[in-house]
């Protein structure tokens, strides 16, 4: 038997978040098609997904800015059915920021808390705890356009917290930074979140932003929760050819399954190469020709001049190699015709130093590094 509210919101181990078949639609179309969804208490749980998937669709859900047309939503075990945005424990900060150009950093901070009447001494008193939180505290008196973008986004930040919210939803919090700030910013947003123990939901089409920044990864497709876990858990073991290619970048091969001995097996790709897979056969693959799909990420794909070693190496050509600092993209082409991406590592002596496009190579994964796609 389900537990009461009441019972709910006291239970530490309890979602602070429960989600039930929730669906919205504008028209004719589907935005939501029955998400679930339990967030952990003091999380920080990632929204990732392509624009369109329903990401900041649900964001507004949850905030009670949209009603949903069916399902159930409970914030620390109270229904949020009927209840206004101003009456629920959440808070939302916008991509925009949204911050007033003619108020002070600290009024800006206390607006929320003088609309709920609050006395002065106790909003001076929490917005001083919010600016010390947020690393601000002598730029008080300042307004907005007298800062950079990332002292904005600690103000909108602290707004937010000030007014000790059971649940923060950010909406593409870092969309307005260069990519130098942005690292900067996600490791004081982390430091700041372990400090208040807030659940934080944030929303982004950013894969990198998504793993540096969560807990766990809500993946969104189509309105739908794909697959949820924690990041390395999403990224290692894929539930589709669809994660695996959202999240990252895979090679991706589709073939029959052929005996190779006791207890292994082979795929037989449909554009030529013969994957030994090992420990990575399912158990149940069922008979020999059965279809399957598999992966090989390319930071697990060697590069050499010579053979690998590796159970399965194939010779190809070098068709690029990018630098980025410090790694280097390399796309070897096999004699088939298919193409493997690899990630290969700048250390001193390294491999990718001495090659060029247009060198013969050998590409080379083991077993262990293939991962097996449900159908």
């Amino acid at each position: 038997m389900a537990a009461p509210a009441a019972a709910l919101a006291q239970d530490p181990a309890a979602p602070i978040l429960r989600i039930r078949g929730l669906a919205k639609s504008y028209g004719a179309t589907r935005v939501l098609g029955g998400v679930d969804l339990d967030v952990p208490r003091g999380a920080i749980v990632a929204l990732l997904g392509r624009s369109g998937s329903g990401k900041t669709t649900l964001l507004q859900l949850i905030a009670g800015l949209q009603e949903p047309d069916g399902g159930s939503l409970h914030i620390d075990g109270t229904d949020m059915q009927g209840v206004a945005a101003f009456d629920r424990p959440v808070n939302m900060m916008f991509q925009s920021y949204a911050l007033f150009p003619h108020m002070s950093v600290a009024d800006n901070i206390a607006y929320g808390l003088k609309a709920r009447g609050m006395p002065r001494a106790g909003r001076q008193q929490l917005v001083d705890w919010a600016l010390d939180l947020v690393r601000l505290e002598g730029l008080a008196r300042r307004r907005p356009d007298q800062l950079s973008g990332g002292q904005r986004q600690r103000v909108a930040l602290a707004r937010c917290l000030v007014m000790k919210p059971a649940v923060l939803l950010l909406d593409e919090p870092l969309a307005a930074l260069d990519r130098g700030l942005r690292a900067d910013v996600q490791r004081e947003l982390v430091g700041i979140q372990r400090r208040v123990g807030t659940t934080f939901i944030i929303v982004t089409h950013d894969q990198e932003e998504a793993m540096a920044l969560s807990d766990f990864i809500a993946v969104m497709e189509q309105g739908n929760i794909v697959q949820f876990g924690a990041p390395r858990e999403v990224y290692e073991r894929p539930c589709s050819a669809f994660v695996a290619g959202f999240l990252g970048s895979i090679n991706l091969f589709d073939g029959a399954l052929t005996p190779a001995g006791p207890g292994r097996l082979q795929l037989r790709c449909d554009d030529g190469p013969l994957l030994h897979l090992g420990a990575a056969a399912p158990g149940n693959a069922g008979h020999q020709d059965a279809r399957l799909r598999v992966g090989v990420r390319p930071e697990r794909v060697a590069v050499e001049r010579t053979a690998t070693g590796m159970d399965n190496d194939f010779p190809g050509v070098l068709d690029s190699l990018s630098f980025v600092g410090n790694l280097s993209h390399a796309v070897v082409r096999l004699a088939g015709g298919r193409t493997l991406q690899a990630t290969l590592m700048n250390l001193a002596g390294a491999a990718a130093g001495a090659l060029r496009p247009g060198d013969t190579v050998h590409a080379g994964f083991a077993p262990e590094a293939i991962v097996v796609l449900p159908a």
